[in-house]
């Protein structure tokens, strides 16, 4: 009995300096800069929103935001470099919809987003386009719809990609709708932009922020957006569900997480900086400019969003048989 209290006491005693350690580390971060790192080139939606929010984060912290791009394998080279870094709240990833979709697009399976990480907020998000050269025969959505229900396999649509989240959303919407297009991916969305102006792709699917400068110039019509609501700088343009398609919606979203095990009260200090970077005018007029909207929220709320899309995509990409470029 005697040796039995006697192992208890020193279990209890040798804990304590774990406990005071992690305690601590709490209490003392930041105490070095942060690094967020991106899994996309530097330029583009991505890497401008993360260092707008780092920005903002720094100021809040204390301490630098360094903001690494780590492009390559549809986002996973930077996904695996965040999940082999510690624990300790000096190495973020903002990530977009490729985080859930990876693991059902790839084989092997890349990660595993319930075990190998943890979510920290949501930062906001972007409606998919589809759209048309201005000089295009198609008007509406409902005109598109008809077009190819009149001659299916006929109409071409360009996305950035297999297994991008513009290709996904179209995917979604030909199973919603019982469309049969042809789909012509692309490596990026500059590309696919320049044949459907060009007129060697009848209609795109793309990210608002691509389409913009060409919908301003008079180049692309947009035939909807697949938000659940209509942009704020694309006013005049319906969303599917208005256009005869009642509950569809399919948006890039971005938000940030960090390697599994993150301390609670370290995870209470980052998402803490987050929601106070999207409550600036700085990153909010940057998403508008992008025609998207920010969304501040628990990490449970995004967890929760990547498990559904996860399950959502999944199924899409099994059913529909899509490969990864």
């Amino acid at each position: 009995m005697r040796s039995f209290f006697f192992r208890c006491a020193f279990a209890l005693v040798a804990s304590l300096p774990l406990a005071a350690l992690s305690a601590t580390a709490a209490d003392a971060y930041p105490s070095k800069p942060i690094k967020i790192l991106v899994g996309y080139s530097a330029g583009g939606a991505v890497d401008a929103i993360a260092r707008s929010v780092g920005q903002r984060m720094a100021a809040t912290l204390g301490q630098p935001v360094i903001v690494e791009n780590k492009p390559g394998a549809g986002t996973n080279i930077a996904v695996k470099a965040l999940i082999a870094s510690p624990p300790d709240g000096y190495t973020l990833l903002l990530a977009a919809n490729a985080l859930a979709v990876n693991p059902s697009l790839f084989q092997p399976v890349p990660y595993d987003l319930e075990r190998d990480l943890t979510p920290v907020s949501l930062v906001g998000r972007v409606p998919v386009v589809l759209a048309v050269r201005e000089g295009s025969e198609i008007k509406t959505l409902a005109q598109l719809s008809a077009a190819t229900k009149a001659k299916p396999g006929t109409i071409s649509v360009a996305t950035p990609g297999n297994g991008s989240t513009p290709h996904l959303a179209m995917e979604l919407f030909q199973h919603t709708a019982g469309l049969s297009w042809r789909h012509v991916p692309y490596k990026g969305g500059a590309q696919a932009l320049t044949d459907v102006l060009g007129g060697h792709v009848d209609v795109v699917a793309v990210n608002a922020l691509e389409a913009l400068p060409l919908v301003k110039g008079g180049k692309l019509r947009v035939l909807a957006v697949m938000s659940p609501e209509r942009s704020a700088v694309l006013p005049g343009v319906p969303t599917v569900a208005e256009s005869g398609y009642p509950g569809f919606e399919s948006s890039v979203w971005y938000g940030f997480v960090a390697p599994a095990g993150l301390p609670k009260p370290i995870l209470a200090k980052v998402h803490e900086a987050v929601q106070k970077a999207l409550e600036s005018s700085e990153v909010r007029d940057q998403l508008a400019a992008a025609g998207g909207v920010a969304l501040p929220g628990a990490p449970e709320l995004f967890g929760k969003l990547v498990k559904d899309d996860a399950a959502r995509y999944g199924k899409l990409i099994r059913e529909a048989n899509i490969k990864p470029d």
